[in-house]
């Protein structure tokens, strides 16, 4: 049995603990004694305090301590406090409120869960928000965050908001970008975009009405964290998702996506057909940049195949292109016939560009109108026969 004790296990892990304090007079010492009991490889975020926490801390000059002039929130605290740690050599950072709610003998919950890691891993501890004198604020505020997370980044987690973590320094984003409470949703986020696995574990929790004081405003904080997820939510949606979706198509080969995605899905034919009639459509169409967005988006609103929607779109992949634009200028010219080709030279004019873009987008849409309506047959008509030759057997 291993008699290594938490501070040599905090050491050898290079785990520090951050203790971000701002106004917490009441409940600071008692925190501090209870994290000094482990370790003392501590870094107090003073985030200018009004009260007597400078008194307070003058006590513990033995461990770090950073003194902000102006409370700015706890976000740039934390944002102080990970720079700081980092610069000092350390890997990973607790961190625990100073409110006098989480206890310090979960320590080494956080350390056993970082030393069986076999990668950089960002640990939430999860409350339990049913016990006594939790406030309901707190509660309605956990199950928003959770619900949020859970859509931006498609991972359940059942405590979002708990300021008692352990964070991977050199995993999470080098750059945040929010001050206050935003940024504990911000980092986990942006994080599990990276692919930094985010995980609870459970932890005790103590709300004391009488010594607790919260800084949380719920008018102007709601609001900030309610204009990050929208934030979040966009840039989920235009790039996050279509970029997982790629990278998870992209690991196939072309055997298994025919197997898997076209003959072994349990789609109907028509379905299918659709689904690759669209992808051509959009494929075709004069969307560029945003092909991939466009098709997942459409996909998912008329309930098709989204793999084989985004498969079939990459019609427009580079060596075709040039085909894809001459056919669409061409196919322009029958139903514009006023319109002269587009002859690049010293006395081109900003008419005949914007007349070669006319027939360029008219032609366009209507070829790939004809090509998904060729694409869709063809398809519906190939899967018929080979499902004939082939029948499905449970």
């Amino acid at each position: 049995m291993s008699t290594e004790t938490i501070a040599e296990q905090m050491k050898r892990l290079k785990v520090c603990v951050i203790i971000p304090t701002y106004n917490n007079h009441k409940t600071l010492p008692r925190v501090l004694n209870g994290v000094l009991e482990r370790t003392d490889s501590v870094i107090v975020v003073n985030d200018g305090s009004t009260d007597n926490t400078l008194t307070i801390l003058s006590n513990y000059q033995h461990i770090t301590q950073i003194h902000l002039p102006q409370n700015k929130g706890k976000g740039n605290a934390l944002r102080h406090g990970f720079l700081a740690a980092k610069g000092a050599g350390y890997e990973y950072a607790i961190t625990i409120d100073s409110d006098g709610q989480h206890f310090p003998e979960d320590i080494i919950v956080f350390l056993k869960h970082i030393d069986d890691a076999k990668a950089p891993i960002l640990l939430i501890g999860s409350r339990d928000m049913t016990s006594e004198n939790v406030p309901k604020k707190s509660s309605f505020g956990h199950k928003f965050s959770n619900f949020w997370y859970h859509f931006e980044t498609g991972v359940k987690l059942s405590d979002t908001q708990s300021g008692y973590r352990s964070y991977p320094l050199n995993a999470i984003p080098k750059r945040l970008f929010t001050q206050k409470f935003e940024l504990e949703i911000e980092v986990i986020v942006r994080s599990s975009w990276k692919g930094v696995e985010v995980k609870n574990i459970p932890v005790n929790i103590l709300y004391d009405p009488e010594e607790r004081v919260s800084h949380f405003r719920p008018f102007k904080d709601f609001t900030r964290i309610s204009v990050l997820n929208v934030v979040l939510v966009m840039i989920a949606l235009a790039y996050i998702k279509p970029r997982d979706f790629v990278l998870s198509f992209k690991k196939k080969s072309f055997k298994d996506f025919i197997r898997e995605d076209v003959l072994g899905s349990s789609d109907s034919k028509l379905k299918k057909s659709l689904s690759i009639a669209l992808g051509v459509f959009i494929g075709i169409s004069p969307f560029w940049g945003f092909h991939t967005v466009i098709v997942l988006s459409l996909a998912v609103v008329l309930k098709l195949n989204k793999v084989l929607a985004f498969a079939f779109s990459n019609v427009s992949f580079p060596p075709f292109i040039p085909f894809i634009i001459i056919g669409s200028l061409q196919m322009g010219k029958i139903f514009i016939k006023e319109t002269q080709p587009l002859v690049v030279n010293k006395s081109i004019t900003f008419d005949a560009i914007a007349d070669n873009l006319t027939l360029y987008l008219v032609g366009s849409f209507i070829l790939a109108t004809t090509m998904s309506i060729i694409a869709g047959f063809t398809s519906y008509f190939v899967l018929s026969i080979r499902l004939k030759k082939y029948p499905k057997t449970n």
